[in-house]
């Protein structure tokens, strides 16, 4: 049940904020349908014929890409999903001048379908598919209408530009993400455990006095919360989101 104090205490930072960091993972996606990774229904506890970070992973994409891009397009490519509340007020904060980065650790694109504009994406994005051979850029639907391996023309194949196990992060994102964090007034971690890095890691370089988390389970950032919720983003953060409209 959400503690009203707790919602309230929440709407007040984010009306004194102006420059909010929201630092997400796959629990933000979960209301719109997709699945997580670590929970008790998340990928990771499905049976597949290979582990999940098995098949997400660089290796097993150039050993086995025919089982890379079955498991992909089943259960990681959702074109379909729509944002939920939680993406939604995330873009409102910013066009209200108050957000000042989504860093998050999703490749759905589904902030940026809800009108953010300063997404971070650490590990990707379904939306950019690029030849390994030519470089040619595709869009999704060139991938999920494929059978088997999705080929460019020169034959090359289409890579999602997602970032999987043993690959590097793009140093680029990285940099921004750091710069925005230290500049953040609040932080507010959603829907994810934690536990992925060298992503995760990223919340060390938070400077600032509040630290908000919003998880259904425990994470390692627990007892360095100001504030934390285990109920739905969306949840939390509609309330908070009325409540500041109740008092304009």
């Amino acid at each position: 049940m959400l503690e009203q104090k707790d919602l309230h205490t929440l709407a007040q930072w984010v009306k004194e904020s102006s420059r909010i960091v929201f630092f997400g993972g796959a629990g933000v996606s979960t209301e719109s349908g997709l699945p997580d990774f670590r929970s008790e229904d998340g990928l990771y506890r499905q049976k597949f014929a290979y582990p999940p970070e098995v098949m997400l992973s660089r290796s097993f994409f150039d050993r086995n890409p025919e089982a890379f891009f079955e498991f992909y397009r089943e259960k990681l490519a959702a074109p379909k999903a729509e944002p939920n509340q939680a993406h939604q007020v995330l873009a409102q904060w910013e066009q209200e001048g108050k957000l000042s980065a989504v860093i998050t650790q999703n490749i759905d694109g589904l902030h940026q379908a809800a009108g953010s504009s300063r997404v971070l994406e650490l590990h990707g994005s379904i939306h950019r598919n690029w030849c390994m051979r030519c470089h040619k850029e595709w869009p999704l639907s060139a991938v999920l209408k494929s059978t088997g391996v999705p080929q460019c023309d020169c034959g090359g194949i289409i890579k999602p530009e997602v970032v999987l196990y043993e690959e590097p992060l793009d140093q680029r994102v990285l940099r921004q993400a750091v710069q925005s964090l230290e500049q953040a007034d609040l932080l507010i971690v959603g829907g994810t455990s934690l536990a992925v890095y060298p992503a995760a890691g990223l919340v060390e370089y938070y400077g600032g006095r509040r630290v908000v988390l919003i998880n259904r389970s425990a994470t390692p950032l627990d007892s360095r919360a100001d504030l934390c919720f285990r109920e739905k983003i969306g949840e939390v953060l509609g309330s908070v989101q009325a409540i500041l409209q109740e008092r304009t």
